[in-house]
């Protein structure tokens, strides 16, 4: 694949996309099922759950803060809901009532940021949510979870609202394809996905990051001869250790890749677990730096900071070659 077109994806739909769609399936036969958001209905692909079910979504406008307290408020009385926003303004604008509203008062909101990460790109750093898994992971009794293709999106979205526990969705904009064959492999909350089984090298991944990675092991096998294992870890909180003892007990060397700043993230948590378990393999962290992010679409931050297809599998070689 040449280097124009790596990891610019053109099958499957948008995470978001299918956000709205489970949503609506639920509301269908669930009238407790309720969306609240902050001037989001278009951005969140709500306008048709709108238009079907008038009386289970709540627009509070361009007011953060207000959104997450009301969103409390209705799961406080027995409603099941999503609370819609850009993730860059969710869970920065509304921290604080995030921490008290939702985790601290144990109300079962379903925070969903939205245009996650760099997915809009070329607005900049005021756009970017690359904090998002530090501060959620910083605060005690919320689930994290960032879904790499519509199967996780659909199952994230019908399993949590079924479950009586604050979560944090994350979604991003870039129509994604499944990463493996429709009713093939199984999405639990906290257990990671094994994409692919190799034995040299484990990228460990999630969201939409998945899937160069997922392009990056065929790279690596192809052009190297190099064996990649490859991981979905959609649910960064609580992070499935078990999986993480598992690949770091072979030997492998082990990156990370993510959608977000290299501090605090999924990259920090399974090395705080590698380290602290006496695990010493090669290990690297890819993500964004601390700088000021550049400025453009999605895949040109994912070219220029190498969580693209060359840039993951270069990154694998050099690691693997010490």
């Amino acid at each position: 694949m040449g280097a124009i077109i790596e990891s610019d994806v053109t099958t499957g739909k948008p995470n978001q996309d299918v956000f709205s769609s489970t949503l609506q399936s639920l509301a269908a036969t669930d009238r407790d099922i309720i969306a609240v958001t902050s001037d989001s209905r278009g951005s969140g692909k709500l306008v048709p759950f709108g238009q079907k079910y008038p009386k289970q979504i709540v627009e509070v406008g361009i007011a953060e803060q207000n959104l997450v307290g009301v969103a409390a408020g209705l799961a406080s009385a027995g409603k099941k809901v999503f609370a819609v926003s850009p993730a860059c303004f969710l869970t920065a604008r509304a921290l604080e009532q995030i921490k008290n509203d939702v985790a601290y008062s144990d109300n079962p909101v379903k925070l969903v940021g939205i245009s996650a990460g760099v997915s809009y790109g070329a607005l900049g750093s005021t756009h970017h949510s690359l904090h998002d898994f530090a501060v959620l992971r910083a605060i005690n009794n919320i689930t994290v979870v960032a879904p790499a293709d519509n199967f996780e999106t659909e199952q994230a979205v019908a399993q949590a609202a079924q479950l009586n526990q604050p979560f944090y969705l994350r979604f991003g904009k870039k129509p994604m394809p499944l990463l493996q064959p429709e009713g093939q492999g199984t999405f639990e909350f906290g257990k990671g996905r094994v994409i692919r089984e190799g034995k040299d090298v484990a990228i460990i991944a999630t969201g939409e990051t998945v899937y160069p990675a997922v392009q990056a092991a065929e790279k690596l096998e192809s052009d190297y001869g190099i064996s990649a294992t490859v991981v979905s870890m959609h649910t960064i909180k609580p992070l499935d250790y078990d999986l993480l003892a598992q690949l770091a007990s072979t030997g492998q060397a082990i990156i990370t890749v993510e959608e977000h700043s290299v501090y605090g993230g999924l990259g920090e948590a399974c090395a705080s677990f590698l380290f602290q378990n006496r695990y010493h393999n090669p290990f690297k962290i890819m993500g964004i730096p601390d700088e000021y992010t550049v400025t453009g679409s999605q895949a040109d931050i994912f070219r220029h900071y190498g969580l693209s297809e060359s840039g993951i599998a270069k990154t694998a070689v050099e690691l693997l070659r010490g």
